[in-house]
């Protein structure tokens, strides 16, 4: 497919992490289509994560679990016929759906596009809505090749992977207050995201606490925990779990100012979360801890010398394993400390 596309929407409402492997996809296209407008439909949450990306020209909010009232709801309902409005005004010649669902595929079809690009194994019959389905296989087992496998589809012939994730300079400069106000120096600090929405996702927090003091006798280094609210129970366990002081900035900064953090870190350790993605994306020093989700999807993109997971690329192609042996509670204190210490190196 050879057309020049003017106007595209890429729809990718969600969740943090799977926003931060698209980027390389809306790269790929602003560099393939350079005179298009695009557009990307996103959840208010993440937006402010891209909405100041030098390859997209503008968001287009999605709040889902409002618009889900709309049944019952009369202002919801006149929001999302207001949402459905202002796609078809704005006469996409290109739809492109990385999220896969009945509810994103349907948008993309109410747009009025004549040409919708989405996913053959769509969840939720969202398939039935695409004009052009694109399949995985063996060389698009990982999340970023298969969206960028779609991308190619659709015409686009720049497709080398590109990270790009603005530092806002606002945002660094509210960080570095931040930083002043808990008297950490902004060279010599290390990041922990020891939560994550998913309880299998989490790494012990007496582990972090463990892992927190070795990497301060070792290097130095000031702890800074971050998590969103819901999150602070387990960040509070962790700093009553160690023995010197961890800095919690649980619910203190926004996703530009987290952007901003991850920059300035000398090391990130995460759980497999948005946050951790994000910290991938920006090339940093970073541990990402896996358990039962499969790596070979997901793992940092290029960068699997950041993994700490046991048999991550052995676990044939299922998205969660049941095995206990891949339990994110069997990976040892010393063995993310090790990899900490190759990180930093």
């Amino acid at each position: 497919m050879s057309e020049d596309f003017k106007n595209i929407l890429l729809i990718k409402p969600s969740s943090l992490g799977d926003v931060v492997q698209a980027l390389p996809a809306l790269s790929a296209l602003h560099r393939s289509f350079p005179a298009a407008k695009i557009s990307w439909l996103i959840r208010p949450e993440f937006a402010e994560l891209v909405e100041n990306h030098p390859h997209l020209t503008e968001t287009i909010l999605f709040d889902r679990k409002f618009l889900g009232k709309a049944w019952f709801h009369p202002h919801a309902l006149f929001c999302l016929l207001s949402l459905i409005r202002q796609l078809r005004r704005s006469q996409f010649d290109l739809v492109i759906d990385l999220q896969g669902l009945f509810r994103t595929a349907c948008l993309g079809w109410l747009s009025g596009c004549k040409k919708r690009f989405g996913m053959t194994n769509a969840r939720e019959f969202a398939h039935i809505f695409y004009t052009h389905k694109t399949r995985r296989d063996q060389n698009s087992i990982h999340v970023v090749d298969y969206y960028l496998k779609i991308v190619r589809a659709v015409g686009a012939f720049e497709i080398e992977v590109q990270f790009l994730l603005p530092v806002s300079s606002n945002a660094a400069d509210s960080v570095n207050k931040l930083l002043e106000s808990h008297d950490i120096k902004p060279d010599n600090y290390a990041v922990f995201v020891p939560a994550s929405a998913h309880k299998s996702k989490c790494w012990p927090a007496c582990n972090f606490a463990s892992l927190a003091e070795k990497m301060a006798a070792k290097f130095g280094l000031s702890i800074i925990l971050v998590g969103t609210e819901p999150e602070r129970l387990i960040t509070e366990e962790i700093v009553s779990a160690s023995n010197f002081k961890v800095t919690n900035f649980t619910s203190l900064t926004t996703l530009p100012e987290l952007v901003a953090l991850f920059n300035g870190a000398r090391v990130v350790v995460s759980n497999d979360t948005g946050p951790g993605h994000i910290a991938a994306a920006l090339g940093v020093p970073l541990v990402m801890i896996f358990g039962p989700s499969n790596p070979i999807r997901l793992f940092p993109y290029g960068r699997a010398e950041t993994l700490v997971a046991v048999d991550p690329f052995g676990r044939g192609l299922g998205l969660q394993s049941t095995d206990p042996a891949h339990a994110i509670e069997a990976i040892t204190v010393d063995e993310v400390y090790r990899k900490v210490c190759e990180q930093i190196s």
